[in-house]
Parts: C-alpha cells; sequence; structure tokens
C-alpha cells in the first residue's frame, strides 16, 4: 500500500497546504528532444483565451502545457500566489505516469533525482512487484511532487501559458458560445489591488482544483460520497534511523503508518490510530505521530524537527459527469479515494492526457465537439475503479481482530506468490492495464495502451509521442504516402516497425491505440487507413459533421447546455449517481 500520495481533503486546490517558499524552478531552457511548439492560432473575437484552466497542480499543469505546445491559447487561474507551494504532497510515480512523462521529454529527469523501488508494499508481507509490468519503468518512483511540478512549470512557461496566480474563481456562466469565468484578485497585479473582482471568457473551461473545486460548484456538479477513515496525522520530519527501506509501511492491532523518504533527509509520515480519533480542526502534534509509529513499527525512528504537520480524513467521492456543457472537472475536483495504492497524483495525470489531445483538436476545428464526451466516457470508469482498489487495501489496513489480522497477511501473501494475481494488482494500480472502450467490430488493440514499441532507426513510440500527434506504425516500406497526402501532415507523423511485424497501428496522442488492421491485401489496409485518419485526425471532414469521431460504447453524458440548462444537467447527472 503507497498512502504517500495525500493531502489535506478540506483544501480547494491542488497546491494548498501550509504555505512554504516555492522550490526555484531554473530558467526555461529548450529540449532537444521535445517538439515544437505550433503556432497559436488567432483567438475568437469577444475570448481572452480559448481555454480556462483553474488550478496549479500536476494535472494542471500538464493540460495546460499539452494545450499551448498545441497552439491553443490557455490562461491559467491559481488562487495562491506565485511564491508558496505545499511540500508536502504525493510521493509516488506509477509506470504510466512516467510513460505520460517520457512521451513529453521529462520522465529520465525525474527519475534522475528519486528512488526506484521495485514494487508496492501492502500491508503485512506483501509485494506487488512492478518488475512483472512491460513498461520502460518497471518500478514505482518516489520522489516529491514539487519535483513534478516543478518540470511540468517549466515546459508550461516554455510553451506559452498565461499564468494569473492570486485569482480566486467566484463563478461562471457558460452559453453556447463560451464561458465567462468571475475570479477575485489577490493584489500585486499591475492596477490591481486586493479584493478586485475581474473576468475572463475562453471557449472552455477545466477545473483542476482540488476536492474543493469552486469550479465545480459553481456548475452545480454534485459530489456524493462518504469519509473513509477519519483522523489521519501527516508530517514531514527528521529520523535518527532510516527505516529497511525508502518506503515502508506497517499495520498492527489498532494502526497503521507508513513512512517514505523524500530523499534528501525528510521523511514523509502517515499514520492512523483507532484510540487517537479527533477532528480534522484539532491540532496534531509530533507525539501523536511519534505513538502512532511506535504502535506500528515498534519504534519512531528517532523521529524530530517536524516541518509540517496535519490532520485529515479520507473521502471516497466522484462527480457523477465529468462534463457539464463547456466546463470539465479533472483529477481531485473528479474524484478523491483514500490514499492506498498512490495513485491520487497519478489519476490525474491520466486525466489531463486524455482531454488535452482532444480539447486541441476540437479548438483548432480537426474534430467536432462530440469528441469531448469520450473524455466522460473513457475516463470515469477509471476514477470509479480506482475508488474501489484503493477503498479495499483502506479497509484492509483498518481490520480488527486476529483473525481479520490473519487474513490480510494470508492476502498479501498470496499477491506476492502468485504471479498472474499480483501482476493483475500492480498493472491496475500503476495505471498499465488501463483500457478504453473499442467499440463493436474493432481490432482487439483498439482502446488499449501502445507499448514504447521499437521503431524502424533506432527510435521509440514515445520519443514521437513528443510531437502531440498521431502517430502511424506500419511495416517497414509500406507508410502509405497516398493516403498521407489525403491527410493533414500536421496530425500524423509516421514511423515503420523495428521488427517483422504486419499490423498497422494508428496510435492516440496519449499513447492509445486508436486505430489497427492486420490486413494484408494493399487496397484493403489503404481503405482502412483513409477511413481511420478521416475518422481520428478528421482530415478531409466537416468538424460539424455528425459521425462519431471516437468509438465508446457508453452513451454520451452530455451536451453543449445554455447558462441556464448546465446546472439542470448536473441536477440530473446527480440524480443519476443516486439511483
Amino acid at each position: 500500500m503507497d498512502a504517500l500520495n495525500r493531502k489535506p481533503a478540506d483544501h480547494s486546490s491542488e497546491h494548498d497546504g501550509d504555505p512554504t517558499t516555492r522550490p526555484t524552478v531554473p530558467p526555461a531552457r529548450p529540449e532537444s528532444d521535445a517538439g515544437a511548439r505550433r503556432a497559436p492560432a488567432a483567438t475568437p473575437a469577444g475570448r481572452d483565451a480559448d481555454v480556462i484552466v483553474v488550478g496549479a497542480g500536476p494535472t494542471s499543469l500538464l493540460l495546460a502545457g499539452d494545450l499551448a505546445e498545441a497552439g491553443i491559447a490557455v490562461t491559467l487561474l491559481e488562487r495562491r500566489d506565485d511564491t508558496t507551494s505545499n511540500l508536502s504532497r504525493a510521493l509516488a510515480v506509477h509506470a504510466r505516469s512516467l510513460e505520460q512523462l517520457d512521451a513529453r521529454g521529462l520522465a529520465d529527469e525525474l527519475i534522475a533525482g528519486g528512488h526506484r523501488l521495485p514494487g508496492l508494499q501492502v500491508f503485512g508481507d506483501g509485494m506487488l512487484p512492478a518488475g512483472r509490468l512491460h513498461s520502460r519503468f518497471p518500478f514505482v518512483l518516489i520522489t516529491p511532487q514539487y519535483e513534478v511540478e516543478r518540470l511540468l512549470l517549466r515546459r508550461a512557461r516554455q510553451a506559452g501559458v498565461t499564468f494569473r496566480y492570486g485569482a480566486e474563481v467566484q463563478g461562471l456562466t457558460q452559453d453556447a458560445d463560451g464561458v465567462t469565468v468571475r475570479f477575485r484578485a489577490a493584489g500585486g497585479g499591475a492596477g490591481e489591488a486586493a479584493g478586485d473582482v475581474g473576468s475572463l471568457r475562453a471557449g472552455y473551461v477545466v477545473g483542476t482544483d482540488g476536492a474543493r473545486s469552486s469550479v465545480r460548484a459553481a456548475i452545480g456538479l454534485p459530489f456524493p460520497g462518504k469519509a473513509v477513515v477519519r483522523s489521519v496525522v501527516l508530517a514531514d520530519v527528521r529520523l535518527d534511523r532510516a527505516p529497511d527501506s525508502p518506503f515502508a509501511v506497517r499495520a498492527a492491532r489498532d494502526a497503521f503508518a507508513l513512512v517514505g523518504s523524500f530523499g534528501d533527509g525528510w521523511y514523509r509520515v502517515l499514520g492512523w490510530n483507532r484510540h487517537a480519533q479527533a477532528p480534522d480542526d484539532a491540532p496534531a502534534c509530533l507525539d501523536e505521530v511519534r505513538e502512532v509509529t511506535r504502535l506500528s513499527f515498534g519504534t519512531d525512528f528517532g523521529m524530530r524537527d517536524a516541518r509540517w504537520i496535519s490532520r485529515f480524513h479520507s473521502d471516497e467521492r466522484q462527480a457523477p459527469a465529468y462534463r457539464v456543457g463547456r466546463v470539465f472537472v479533472a483529477g481531485d475536483a473528479a474524484h478523491v479515494h483514500s490514499p492506498a495504492g498512490g495513485q491520487g497524483m497519478n489519476v490525474g495525470l491520466q486525466d489531463a492526457a486524455n482531454l488535452s489531445w482532444k480539447l486541441a483538436a476540437v479548438v483548432r476545428g480537426h474534430s467536432p465537439d462530440r469528441l469531448l464526451d469520450s473524455y466522460q466516457e473513457e475516463r470515469h470508469p477509471v476514477g470509479t475503479a480506482v475508488l474501489r482498489s484503493s477503498g479495499a487495501l483502506i479497509r484492509l489496513a483498518l481490520l480488527r481482530g486476529a483473525p481479520a489480522r490473519a487474513l490480510r497477511r494470508l492476502g498479501g501473501q498470496l499477491l506476492t506468490r502468485l504471479p498472474s494475481l499480483s501482476r493483475r494488482a500492480i498493472g491496475g494500480v500503476s495505471g498499465i492495464d488501463v483500457a478504453y472502450p473499442a467499440g463493436p467490430g474493432a481490432h482487439r488493440l483498439v482502446g488499449h495502451r501502445a507499448p514504447d514499441l521499437r521503431l524502424a532507426g533506432g527510435g521509440r513510440l514515445y520519443e514521437l509521442l513528443r510531437q502531440g500527434r498521431f502517430v502511424l506504425v506500419t511495416p517497414a516500406g509500406e507508410i502509405p504516402q497516398e493516403a498521407l497526402r489525403e491527410a493533414a501532415t500536421d496530425r500524423v507523423v509516421t514511423a515503420c516497425w523495428a521488427s517483422e511485424r504486419r499490423t498497422a497501428l494508428l496510435v492516440r496522442p496519449d499513447g492509445y491505440v486508436a486505430w489497427a488492421t492486420d490486413a494484408t491485401a494493399p487496397g484493403e489496409r489503404a481503405t482502412a487507413l483513409r477511413s481511420a485518419l478521416v475518422r481520428w485526425t478528421g482530415a478531409g471532414s466537416d468538424p460539424t459533421d455528425a459521425s462519431p469521431t471516437s468509438a465508446p460504447s457508453a452513451p454520451s453524458t452530455s451536451s453543449a447546455p445554455s447558462t441556464s440548462s448546465a446546472p439542470a444537467a448536473a441536477r440530473s447527472a446527480g440524480r443519476s449517481a443516486r439511483r
């Protein structure tokens, strides 16, 4: 179990927490292996941006950077100023998130400063070995969240994202043509005083502003769920004696705790004591953290010098809809769950990767608006699955009585000793096995994550994905130039297999297979490819065409309502969630 990806549940921004000095962001420098930024298209009259992103955490920064690199005008609003950040945040980065960062030229730099763990420890002696993952990153990376943010922030600034710090969202209205966001300024900007109310207008808004999302509240979107565990203490401390592992977790009769290393002499400690329950607003002290650590590990490792201590409760909540008209929610604004499995930040990064290329395609006029509905259809089931898996792990930690604890130990041993079971478990937690609906009659690979294929000439698939385009992979010598001439070449990059494989693949910008064929007849392959390119890249099609652009099996959940119908759509989604 990895409960290190956790922040206080009662904060409203992905960066909320005890204000400390923001880590220094190095000067922008060119990335030799990243795709060139596309020239931005003109923003329609009456709009300040194409997309407004609210929040400045990892989900926000990846999304905003993707959009800006695609030539989309992006403004990011964050209620904090630009000198404060929360050092006590997530620590675990899973394999699928590392793959997404690799597709943006950032993974190797992040890995260089972190700890690689061979697997994910669960309560008892259980271990989910990440070495069984078919990925370039068969490990769990332990590194502070602020390092992830530092790299994504640098990339977003290089790409041209406009940042508005000290801007607290007060509400929004949307209509058929766009969204107007109202915000209150903290002051400090040119001609701006604290408390001033301003507004910005954009074509779309994405709320990535945490569990108490102002964006989600503004569109009347419910957030049903409940608290799973209360009075969890969290601290960043120094230790006189290091644990055996840079990440360790233990559960006792009435307590559990985990200890993780930041790699710089500081440690994250999280714990829960059944007999020391207090309200969230009750102050936590170092002695309380020492006690729960001793109960769980038999020692407090010489704990001292706490730089941050907090108390929180862990909720399981999920918005019934991730889209209402022109407004989207992602990350903790869309779903929160127990810290078990360390999936919080990682799931948010995957939300952003799924949504960013779709928004870019629609804003640039390459695809119809309906493509945006597939964000809900693909990501909402993933959020539900994470709530279930993390909930099961945390409930194992809360088991009482000798028989229950024996069952927990047995479960951990089975996960470790049964390869098929452990591979399935780590595949789900890491995100490697996440797949999206493919639709009837689709090739068996469609909807699945594309691994980092070796390509002719020595390259890799995820290096090509750094261009933010679709990647067409064909057998050697069979790149269909005629079909590609009919397509928009700025939307597709081509490559050939390094092996003798004959399958042709069209890989989406987020690394999932959009289309594939094993057909061998040249005419049949060319016809199928031409249809796939029109469908997915929009080449040669009318973006207002009603034909489907995505291939989900679930029904669409939202269309673009008027200002007055958006809250009604949210209420309807809430009723559906309660049924």
